[in-house]
């Protein structure tokens, strides 16, 4: 019988131990879980903010599934591995024996490097948990600051105006998400959030995070009363928020003496270094064909496919992983977008370190492409034309091409034919795509 261990209970680990279990129905499986809170979905939790998707729903399977499927669950955090005596060891001391281990341990976001992050009343939104304490908080709040770039900061954002607090949000540049969205695309965003009540403050920085005693008494913990800015300005505020990026949990992989870069680094078969060891999720670099290197993915559907093609091989078979041109839909200021493959521009977000939850390094990469765009105010269509293919694209609001464009994105659609029309100036962009995408017979 062979012993699998899965040390992360997220979508890479869940989606591991589903796949090992059709493979091997009398295979051992464990299962280490560090959040008592189980499987959820990480993407449901900003609908979970916003108010429009109970907690109930932000878990697919339960504890009864699990055991369904005869995976062995154990609540504990993971300290070092041992691939010479084949162990992890928990940080409670006990030792877990495993034939085939998956490393899928995911990201945590980064927190404030400023005087005050400590404080009581500044949060971020890396789990459940964190959910949780922001709409605790929010209930007995006035205003809030957010500081930080990506999905994530304005998941919180929209989050907290649901909530009905007056929300600051400081970019320290003149756009956000320099990087991915282009200058038109970000004025829209920002436009959405003003017409919702959110002040934006550019070229703003937090310096300090201000204090005051918390309690009945205030003899408590300190608890945010304001943000100073690097111009020496004061938001008062009682609640503080940072969504400036996350960080690959790769410290246990390090315990294994596995390769590593900025994440661990795996085969297409998602094996690491050591032929035991499998990796998959927020931590796996793998090669990406477009970029030509490897890259990280903090994206849900990435980690269920990685655990997926894990789960196969350690039960024995040849699953490979062909990383796609990334894509996530996501909803930022109310406003429905997909992020398709290559779409950077050489611009920066400076309110960001690293990589963000959602976000792919795929999509920052610079083709060798031009731009073919169109539409105003809410429905957008912004295509990389390269010589032959389409490099990425951005769809924002009406998402009817958003799948047509995926594909052909994915399946390096020639598209000589249409090429000089997309590029025409004034051109239909959605009706030469529309057009053509009927025309191939490939939906």
């Amino acid at each position: 019988m062979t012993r699998y261990l899965i040390v992360g209970a997220g979508a890479a680990g869940v989606a591991a131990a589903e796949t090992i279990r059709r493979r091997d129905p009398a295979g051992e499986i464990t299962l280490v879980a560090e959040e008592p809170d189980g499987y959820y979905s990480r993407p449901g939790l900003a609908y979970y903010l916003t108010g429009e998707l109970p907690e109930s729903q932000l878990f697919p399977f339960t504890l009864e599934e699990f055991r369904t499927l005869k995976i062995i669950w154990v609540n504990a955090a993971a300290a070092s591995v041992d691939p010479v005596s084949r162990k992890v060891i928990l940080a409670n001391g006990r030792a877990l024996p495993y034939d085939r281990l998956l490393l899928a341990t995911g990201a945590t976001a980064r927190g404030p490097d400023i005087p005050g992050g400590e404080l009581h009343g500044v949060v971020n939104l890396d789990n459940i948990r964190d959910a949780r304490a922001i709409i605790g908080r929010a209930r007995k709040a006035k205003a809030a600051v957010v500081v930080g770039g990506g999905i994530t900061a304005l998941e919180i954002v929209e989050g907290l105006v649901a909530q009905k607090l007056t929300v600051h949000y400081f970019l320290r540049g003149d756009r956000y998400w320099g990087n991915v969205l282009d200058e038109f695309e970000s004025k829209i965003i920002e436009h959405r959030l003003q017409e919702e009540g959110v002040i934006l403050h550019y070229h703003t920085e937090a310096e300090e995070i201000i204090g005051k005693p918390g309690g009945l008494l205030k003899r408590g913990p300190l608890e945010v009363a304001g943000v100073r800015t690097t111009n020496g300005e004061v938001i008062p505020c009682e609640l503080a928020a940072v969504a400036i990026g996350v960080v690959p949990r790769i410290e246990l992989a390090e315990t294994a003496g596995l390769e590593m870069d900025r994440g661990v680094i795996v085969d297409d078969g998602m094996r690491t270094s050591n032929p035991d060891i499998y990796a998959a999720g927020d931590i796996a670099q793998a090669y990406d064909p477009a970029a030509r290197r490897k890259v990280l993915d903090i994206l849900w559907p990435v980690a269920r496919e990685q655990g997926r093609v894990a789960g196969e091989n350690m039960a024995g078979g040849n699953a490979v992983y062909v990383k796609d041109a990334p894509m996530n839909v996501t909803r930022l200021a109310g406003l429905t977008t997909s992020i398709i493959g290559a779409v950077g521009g050489g611009g920066r977000d400076e309110d960001t370190i690293g990589i963000v939850r959602g976000d792919s390094e795929t999509w920052r990469e610079i083709p060798d492409a031009l731009v073919s765009q169109q539409g105003f105010d809410v429905n957008r269509i912004r295509l990389m034309v390269g010589e032959r293919t389409i490099a990425g694209a951005i769809v924002m609001g009406d998402q009817t091409l958003s799948r047509p464009i995926h594909q052909m994105v994915v399946r390096g659609v020639d598209i000589t034919p249409i090429r000089e029309s997309l590029l025409a100036p004034g051109a239909d962009v959605a009706d030469v795509i529309a057009e053509f995408w009927g025309s191939l017979k490939l939906a």
